[in-house]
């Protein structure tokens, strides 16, 4: 008994870790800034951080969720296919207009070719969407990662600095496609003891990706003084482009309201960790390009949740109207 109300109470501190993650990112961040020597030592490990957060990603797939890849055909392509266009394009288009430096271009180009983020799975259900699909969506463009997104940094990062297609792919294999498809082998294997720990299980990814950022602002506060508002502005654009865009596409092709919401939060949320560990791991030369995906973590997770708190409204005050609830 005692057992299960432990269980009980990580999983409380889960949620709210994970519902407030923005927020935890943002604080840890200002410490890591001011003090960062307890800090400085994560980035040897970002590629370990990275590859938990995935494992923890792989724990909580099951078969249902492939299932939704054949019982929704249409709305996943429309998140993948929008996943893999709208945000490499817009990243490389904010690039050159603004005449990024090469660092700090290829860190924004490294951030619109990952695939979605595991937090738009809980910014989905805040924002009262198909939660279902946001997981599809995500468990999709995660495994397809390890080929489109060496090969949309090698065409679109090529014209700042030299990318390596064949290190890219050891690399998103080594920290996504191993940890998350081991991940997804325990769950088949163990599915029942996983179900009564999943509620615990959003804490590794969120400890893992507040640890990556921290590391990345201890190691760069100097660089952040000098360049930190303009890589800012270009995340915020960056993100709304998404969100916008993503929204878009899911109204033109006739989708509901609550899967319109789920490709607009999945398009805008990227794996921004995963663009972090790849910059380290294979642009040493080029440390600014860590910067981009750190700053994405933090504002996407807020923009993320003002989007959702706007949304949840909407859907609040068309409840009385049609006297219905919307459907999950």
């Amino acid at each position: 008994m005692k057992q299960k109300s432990m269980l009980e109470r990580i999983s409380q501190i889960s949620a709210f870790l994970s519902k407030y993650i923005g927020v935890i990112i943002i604080l840890l961040s200002v410490v890591a800034f001011f003090k960062p020597s307890g800090f400085a030592w994560a980035t040897s490990y970002t590629s370990w951080f990275l590859g938990v957060a995935m494992f923890g990603m792989g724990l909580t797939i099951s078969g249902k969720d492939f299932q939704i890849v054949f019982t929704r055909p249409k709305e996943v392509l429309i998140g993948c296919v929008a996943q893999y266009t709208i945000m490499p394009l817009a990243a490389w288009l904010l690039a050159t207009v603004m005449d990024l430096p090469a660092d700090l271009a290829l860190g924004v180009i490294l951030v619109g070719c990952c695939p979605g983020g595991t937090a738009s799975n809980v910014i989905t259900y805040i924002a009262g969407g198909d939660v279902a699909l946001s997981v599809g969506m995500t468990t999709v463009s995660t495994l397809i990662a390890p080929l489109l997104t060496p090969a949309l940094v090698y065409l679109l990062g090529g014209a700042w600095v030299e990318v390596s297609f064949l290190s890219m792919v050891v690399s998103v294999v080594k920290v996504v496609l191993v940890p998350v498809l081991l991940g997804i082998a325990i769950h088949t294997l163990f599915g029942e003891f996983i179900q009564k720990i999943s509620g615990i299980l959003p804490l590794v990814s969120v400890v893992s990706i507040v640890m990556i950022i921290a590391g990345i602002v201890a190691n760069n506060a100097e660089k952040i003084l000098s360049c930190g508002a303009l890589v800012l502005l270009v995340v915020v654009l960056h993100n709304g482009i998404g969100l916008l865009l993503g929204l878009g596409a899911g109204k033109l092709l006739g989708s509901s309201y609550e899967k319109e919401t789920a490709i607009a939060i999945e398009v805008a949320m990227q794996n921004s960790g995963l663009a972090v560990s790849l910059a380290a791991a294979n642009f040493a030369a080029n440390p600014l390009a860590t910067l981009p995906g750190a700053i994405f973590s933090v504002w996407h997770n807020i923009s993320g949740s003002i989007f959702a708190s706007l949304r949840r409204r909407h859907i609040t005050g068309m409840q009385p109207v049609g006297g219905e609830e919307a459907e999950g």
